[in-house]
């Protein structure tokens, strides 16, 4: 990976007495996929909008390329921004649309069909040059936004919640495709979102963004299967947490009761204080299920790693099955199981006994 494009130093913005964006700090490398995650009203559209110079930080500096951007004006600084609302000119035609920003620049005009060609080509819009955007897709409207940006040949492409607007099936495939060219360009992209697959599915990176503040920020797995916090576990996936107290914690093994499952046992030590209240996160694929009394134990020792429960709930999704099942304690815990076969689904039903369990490697231990 390239050093830093863009250097973002203790920044803050206020709208009154509210921070929307609290003293963050961090660094997107050159060439990256880096996306900023949160739910609505975390700040991560404002950071976005100070980087592109919509907005301007109350504290703090942003640099991008190794330049200050406080004096810069937005059609100066060397990024170029897609709205969630595309913002294409419903007038012009596709390639039209696409030279706009080139023709105010007073590119020449042989160059321009060149590059419109170019970026027309990259988005897979050749042939729909004469087009208007009434006469387009969804989708098809998407690409000619990202075409008149990167014909631009920016350092840095801004998207704010790109594939919103767009149906769930060509969302998915308007992901891959995103990908895919920001991989041909290079260049750096930034994209904001509130949908945790659409982060997974396109990032190099995740910042994730609580009430104006950095959580975490990691690569896709890390973040998903080492949660710095239970902010990011809740809202990355789908995830049970139990709340629990440290009763061992030695280098290669820790134990952790918890009232609503019982002893949980890792193979591995915690760093924390003893005795400590703490959570134990687990995703719903890393817990096995099995009719009642079935469960075996030899990865733990006898007891830990296990619960028993009740069926209350089944949702058949295709490729997996997701399980309600309710504890002793009537807590529901979800366990998703694959349909590896066409007679996978059947094997549980509803109000069916069954008994759970756990590898000592599954469940995450957060602190805060």
């Amino acid at each position: 990976m390239a050093g830093p494009i863009i250097d973002i130093r203790n920044v803050t913005k206020r709208f009154g007495n509210l921070a929307a964006v609290d003293n963050i700090s961090l660094t997107i490398n050159a060439g990256e996929f880096f996306v900023l995650l949160g739910p609505s009203g975390c700040g991560k559209t404002t950071l976005l909008r100070m980087m592109a110079g919509f907005e301007v930080p109350s504290e703090g500096q942003i640099l991008i390329d190794g330049q200050d951007m406080a004096r810069v004006a937005p059609n100066k600084r060397p990024v170029n921004m897609v709205f969630q609302s595309y913002a294409v000119f419903p007038h012009m035609t596709v390639a039209q649309n696409v030279a706009y920003g080139l023709k105010i620049a007073r590119t020449p005009r042989a160059e321009i069909d060149a590059r419109v060609a170019e970026a027309l080509a990259l988005v897979r819009l050749d042939g729909l040059e004469a087009r208007r955007p009434d006469q387009l897709s969804g989708g098809q409207r998407q690409r000619v936004a990202l075409a008149r940006s990167l014909v631009m040949r920016p350092k840095v492409l801004l998207l704010d919640e790109p594939l919103s607007a767009l149906d769930a099936k060509l969302r998915a495939q308007m992901q891959f495709e995103l990908a895919e060219i920001q991989d041909k360009v290079g260049i750096t992209f930034v994209t904001v979102t509130h949908d945790q697959d659409e982060a997974l599915s396109l990032a190099t990176r995740i910042a994730v963004i609580n009430k104006g503040q950095i959580a975490q920020i990691a690569g896709c797995s890390d973040l998903y299967e080492f949660p710095a916090n239970r902010f990011v576990a809740d809202f990355i996936g789908s995830v049970n947490i139990f709340e629990g107290q440290m009763v061992v914690d030695e280098p290669e093994r820790a134990v952790i009761d918890c009232p609503e499952v019982g002893r949980i046992y890792l193979n591995h030590g915690v760093t924390g204080p003893h005795n400590a209240d703490l959570w134990v996160a687990i995703r719903p694929e890393k817990i096995t299920m099995s009719k009642a009394g079935q469960a075996p134990s030899g990865d733990s020792p006898d007891g830990a790693n296990r619960a028993d429960g009740i069926i209350r709930g089944m949702s058949y999704l295709g490729d997996i099955t997701i399980y309600e099942v309710e504890l002793a304690s009537g807590r529901r815990i979800r366990v998703s199981r694959p349909n590896l076969s066409r007679t996978d689904q059947d094997s549980f039903t509803w109000d069916e006994a069954v008994s759970m369990h756990w590898h000592p490697t599954s469940p995450v231990v957060l602190l805060a």
